[in-house]
């Protein structure tokens, strides 16, 4: 709203300093001082508010070391992270922006999925909270609507950057010879560590027949389906100690918002020889928010907790990095970007399986890890809660530097 408003004075009464509002970058930071001081000063309010209300979480005894006194600490926190990154955006994003408005509606879809789980835990007093099978239903719900969206809409295209032969390797100078191929829809991705590495989603299919490649979104959609579902799964199983999921969530958004940043800046696409994706860098703006909002969440949510995030939290930041990671055609590093992810994914598919596995041929269940999710296995081995969280996000960075590295590693 203030990016219209001063692009306005800009236009009309040329005020001073109304054109910095132009500027991605200048944007970008107004976005995360708003974010992170709405989370960290509003946030309190929010916090007594959840207190007063007594929604407060209700722990199941696990065994787990000082388990007990977390009970009663507010849980629904996530209500503080949506917030303080929806104001921010809507101040200072372009909201006609097709990828800004995709992540909004990510952003309300997965909350209110989220929201439900926890009214239904703390109201009516069911700890399984909302019903898998609805649960579900929603991801899958959300992931038609980016598939669709991803796939359908017009302003959702790339561009092939055209350079001419230059003996120079500064940014600056190759922005001189610099051309455009027409916009182009498809449904492209980017292979890591390939050169060459542009993959098209419509090549699973017209191998049968080239006239197939109508036909495509049949492939392209279920896989954007399952993308949401498994890296939204993937962010509520890690949100099991104080500021886990909180913190290893921001590092991943942060790496993101350097991958939409370049794809939607012609200059440093053909620079890194990358796909260029116009209109994605206003994504960059969002991510800022979203940043600040978990970083500023943390200061709540770190050892000893005065809030949990819940499902209101966990849902919709594991939906908006799919989401992220799709539209900046980036989801085949999600193993290696959301290892912390998938590792916790993983330890509970495997504890699961290994469990009926062994009952079903030695009469008893056996287990591979103390328990499931992994980092309640370390609980068990009696490392304190700070430090496991504290050496994952230090694996979380290791990954997203990996992650990054892919930029030019082929």
């Amino acid at each position: 709203m203030l990016y219209y408003l001063f692009q306005f004075l800009e236009e009309q009464y040329q005020l001073p300093g109304a054109q910095l509002f132009e500027f991605l970058s200048f944007r970008s930071a107004m976005a995360i001082i708003f974010s992170l001081g709405i989370s960290t000063i509003y946030g309190k309010r929010i916090i007594n508010y959840l207190r007063a209300k007594q929604i407060g979480e209700s722990v199941r005894d696990l065994g787990l070391k000082g388990q007990s006194e977390k009970a009663g600490t507010p849980t629904m926190g996530g209500i503080i992270i949506i917030v303080a990154t929806l104001i921010p955006v809507l101040l200072f994003a372009k909201l006609e922006n097709i990828y800004v408005l995709l992540l909004i509606i990510t952003t309300l879809w997965m909350g209110v999925i989220g929201f439900l789980d926890d009214y239904i835990k703390t109201f009516k007093k069911d700890k399984e909270g909302l019903k898998g099978i609805f649960k579900v239903i929603g991801q899958v719900g959300l992931g038609l609507i980016v598939g669709c969206t991803m796939y359908f809409h017009p302003q959702i295209t790339t561009k092939e950057v055209v350079t001419e032969t230059s003996p120079t390797e500064n940014v600056i100078a190759r922005a001189e010879v610099v051309d455009m191929g027409p916009e182009e829809k498809n449904t492209t991705t980017t292979i890591p560590f390939v050169k060459n590495n542009e993959f098209e989603y419509s090549s699973l299919i017209t191998w049968i027949n080239p006239g197939l490649i109508d036909y495509a979104w049949l492939i392209f959609i279920p896989i954007v389906i399952f993308i949401v579902t498994a890296v939204s799964n993937g962010a509520n199983l890690t949100d099991g100690i104080d500021g886990l999921a909180a913190g290893s969530s921001a590092i991943i958004v942060l790496t993101l918002g350097i991958f939409a940043w370049v794809s939607g800046n012609i200059i440093f696409s053909d620079y890194l020889n990358i796909m260029y994706i116009p209109r994605s860098g206003e994504m960059t703006i969002f991510i800022t928010a979203f940043a600040g909002a978990l970083v500023g969440f943390l200061w709540y949510n770190t050892f000893p907790a005065q809030v949990f995030m819940g499902d209101t939290g966990s849902l919709t930041i594991g939906g908006i990095i799919a989401v992220l990671a799709i539209a900046t055609r980036k989801e085949l590093l999600i193993p290696l970007l959301c290892g912390i992810f998938l590792i916790e994914n993983l330890s509970v598919v495997m504890q699961v399986g290994w469990f009926k596995f062994t009952k079903k041929k030695y009469g008893e269940g056996r287990r591979i890890f103390l328990m499931s999710p992994l980092h309640h296995h370390y609980q068990k081995k009696g490392r304190h809660e700070s430090k496991i969280v504290v050496r994952f996000w230090i694996v979380g960075i290791f990954l997203a530097i990996l992650t990054i590295v892919t930029l030019k590693v082929r």
